[in-house]
């Protein structure tokens, strides 16, 4: 465990706020709930006496705070390869792979992105599930940041939660779409399937939004470029099958294979074989969560959504005219 130990002034602006409003100004990089319970525990003092959290404040008096950061994660380390893309004292920026569960959970009890990242900085134990702020689907790859202080994981919550980070996607879909546009539909879980989602009415659903855009057109399928406005569970995955276009792959939203007129055995091949939602992150950009400084980042398409798109390239390029959707 690690002891934090810090002494402030109460400013004179904060006269008449209550103790926990003020502590929360005061120390942004920890959680007001952090706070809160430290100030039940009696290790935040108030001119060196404990003072519950409604208590008023007149200006000037002196703060100390002094408590053990307790491990939040309790989870083995485990020695798997991480792609850091970007590394500092407060985040981390990986490229997570197909096929890589972040979370441990029912099934996933190991070998997951958060057992690498504890064998990676073993502090990321101190923070709320070890810093990670985000996610992707198991297997969705592409870029994740991660938290690795407790100042940058406040930021990195209310950032997320404000739209404040940049997430850009591509994805292969089937059908061929006209233009580009906007799914706005709320997102709720599957009334019978627990592990789905769906497009709900604005009572039972969560608001979400997703931009997509056209990028290149193959004979019944498309490359497209998505970019998030808010971040729901499988939320491109729901929004693409409901507007009729699924994700190529898709096992829960991809209402199975479709082939073109006359696919060539490689497209055949190309298309059974691809059995992950082909949806890649490849794109993420936002303030430091500490410094401020612009960040953006781009991760390549992994080789087998770059084989799959070359595949479907090379058959709209051989394909009869006749053979177009």
């Amino acid at each position: 465990m690690t002891t934090i130990r810090h002494e402030a002034a109460v400013p004179l602006s904060a006269a008449g706020w209550r103790f926990d409003r003020a502590l929360a100004e005061m120390f942004p990089e920890y959680s007001r709930s952090r706070l809160a319970a430290w100030i039940k525990a009696g290790a935040v003092t108030l001119d060196g006496a404990p003072v519950p959290p409604r208590h008023l404040l007149r200006g000037g008096e002196q703060v100390r705070l002094e408590a053990e950061l307790e491990a939040e994660v309790e989870l083995a380390p485990e020695d798997i390869a991480l792609d850091v893309v970007h590394e500092d004292a407060h985040i981390l920026v990986l490229n997570k792979p197909a096929g890589l569960v972040v979370h441990p959970g029912a099934g996933n009890a190991a070998g997951t992105l958060l057992n690498a990242l504890l064998h990676h900085d073993p502090k990321l134990a101190e923070l709320p599930r070890g810093g990670i702020v985000h996610r992707l689907d198991k297997d969705t790859s592409g870029l994740m940041v991660v938290a690795r202080s407790l100042a940058a994981h406040t930021a990195l919550v209310d950032m997320l939660s404000r739209h404040d980070v940049e997430r850009q996607y591509e994805a292969v879909v089937m059908g061929l779409l006209v233009a580009g546009g906007t799914v706005d539909a709320p997102i709720g879980r599957h009334m019978g399937d627990r592990l789905r989602q769906a497009v709900r009415d604005e009572e039972d659903g969560k608001h979400a939004v997703t931009h997509y855009r056209l990028r290149e057109r193959f004979r019944a399928h498309m490359l497209i470029q998505c970019n998030l406005e808010t971040g729901r569970t499988h939320q491109i995955r729901v929004h693409m099958a409901h507007i009729g276009h699924p994700l190529v792959g898709d096992p829960l939203y991809g209402g199975g294979l479709r082939l073109p007129k006359g696919a060539s055995p490689e497209l055949v091949a190309a298309l059974r074989g691809f059995r992950r939602q082909a949806l890649h992150a490849e794109r993420l950009a936002f303030a430091h969560p500490v410094s401020g400084e612009p960040m953006s980042f781009t991760a390549p398409r992994p080789a087998d959504l770059d084989q799959l798109v070359r595949v479907l390239r090379t058959d709209a390029a051989q394909a009869e005219p006749d053979d177009w959707s």
